[in-house]
């Protein structure tokens, strides 16, 4: 069983203002088939552990560490993370001009396996894949997420999750401009590979609305860069019914 841990994680960031102190000691631990929901308001440091977990530049390690079985994540490469069984759904999906969705996909797949998939057996994944997140069939041959619309972003993002088989997939706010429906179909993918791969899950979420359809085993609360509580599925209850107030104080919210 493989396991995912982070110790005492600091981390900061460059701004205009100066350096920014964004996580000031995070300690999470996820097996893999675990579904963990971090939640939290806005500035809390939510966004920054996914983009650290994945390798972002931008962020700065401090101190602390993540660790893959007991490998060094941090001294990994990006890609290197994603050939370890990371997977980051971005929550806002960039465009990839001139690559297609197919040609994308299969790509990554052989960087992470080694080898190229056969043609036959991948194509009919894609397909069912696609069919099974209501994507029309045509986006296969777009450029990744150039014209798409937000929900179809997130549906992509979920499709490479089901494809890649990865070990632990980090979800940054996936539920962020979903409608209803596109909800309920981008987290019925999302169970899909919990439960076809035992993906270990990281949902990084503001509400409780996705909770409905992905359930967590475990929930942390982030305020100001800590995680203030954890608890199970009875906390995201709780925090539907009294909101963060409670957990904020005038150095958390300045």
């Amino acid at each position: 069983m493989s396991i995912l841990v982070i110790k005492d994680l600091k981390v900061s960031v460059e701004t205009d203002q100066g350096t920014k102190h964004i996580l000031k000691g995070v300690d999470l631990a996820i097996e893999q088939g675990s579904i963990h929901a971090v939640m939290g308001p806005n500035g809390s440091g939510k966004s920054t552990l996914a983009y650290t977990i994945a390798g972002h530049p931008k962020y700065h390690v401090e101190g602390g560490s993540i660790t893959l079985d007991g490998e060094d994540v941090l001294k990994m490469t990006v890609d290197a993370r994603a050939r370890a069984g990371l997977f980051l759904a971005m929550q806002y999906p960039v465009e990839i001009p001139g690559v297609t969705v197919t040609n994308f996909l299969r790509t990554a797949k052989t960087a992470i396996d080694g080898e190229a998939p056969a043609i036959r057996g991948w194509s009919k994944q894609v397909r069912e894949s696609m069919a099974a997140l209501r994507m029309d069939p045509v986006f296969a041959e777009r450029n990744v997420n150039e014209g798409f619309s937000g929900g179809e972003k997130k549906r992509h993002e979920i499709l490479q999750l089901e494809l890649l088989k990865p070990r632990f997939a980090v979800l940054d706010e996936t539920d962020s401009g979903l409608d209803v429906d596109a909800l309920k179909i981008v987290s019925e993918g999302v169970n899909r590979a919990h439960e076809a791969t035992g993906v270990g899950v990281l949902l990084i979420t503001h509400y409780t609305r996705i909770l409905r359809y992905i359930h967590p085993d475990f929930v942390h609360v982030f305020v100001d860069g800590r995680v203030a509580e954890e608890g199970g599925p009875e906390l995201a209850d709780r925090l539907e019914n009294e909101g963060y107030d409670r957990y904020l104080t005038p150095s958390s919210v300045s």
